[in-house]
C-alpha cells in the first residue's frame, strides 16, 4: 500500500444540495503520512455539537474511497451540520472529495472539480480559476 508522501493540512469540503431536501455536510481535515506500520488511521477533535458523531463512520468511509488505497493518518479538525438536511450520504461525499483533494495536493492525483454551489472543496495549493477575458 502506498502512503501519502507529504502532510496536507486544512482540506475542507462542503456539500450543499438542499434544493429539494438534499444533504448538507461540512468537514475540515488534515492528512499526514502514515506511521511506521504503514496503515491508515482516523482521528477527530470535533465535538458532537459541531458534528454529530453518528456521521463519523460516513466521513471515514468517504475519505478512504477518495484516497483510493493510499494510506494516511487523517485528523478531522472541524465540521458542521444542519439539523434537518445532514445525513450520512452527504458526509460520505464530502469525505470522498476531501480524500481526492489530499491526493491532488500531494501530487498523486487530479484535482477534484467543484460542482457549482453544490460541492465545494479547498486545499493548500488549489489552482485558482482563470479570470474571464474581456472583449
Amino acid at each position: 500500500m502506498t502512503g501519502l508522501p507529504v502532510p496536507v493540512r486544512g482540506v475542507s469540503a462542503r456539500v450543499v444540495m438542499q434544493s429539494g431536501c438534499g444533504p448538507f455536510a461540512y468537514i475540515v481535515v488534515d492528512f499526514e503520512p502514515p506511521g511506521p506500520d504503514g496503515g491508515s488511521e482516523f482521528l477527530h477533535t470535533v465535538s458532537d455539537d459541531r458534528l454529530p458523531h453518528e456521521f463519523l463512520p460516513a466521513v471515514w468511509d468517504g475519505i478512504r474511497e477518495g484516497l483510493g488505497g493510499v494510506a494516511a493518518v487523517v485528523l478531522l479538525t472541524d465540521g458542521g451540520f444542519h439539523e434537518v438536511d445532514s445525513r450520512a450520504s452527504g458526509y460520505r461525499l464530502a469525505g470522498r472529495y476531501a480524500g481526492l483533494a489530499a491526493l491532488a495536493a500531494a501530487g498523486l492525483g487530479e484535482p477534484p472539480e467543484d460542482r457549482g454551489r453544490q460541492i465545494r472543496v479547498n486545499w493548500p495549493g488549489k489552482p485558482r480559476p482563470k479570470p474571464a477575458s474581456g472583449p
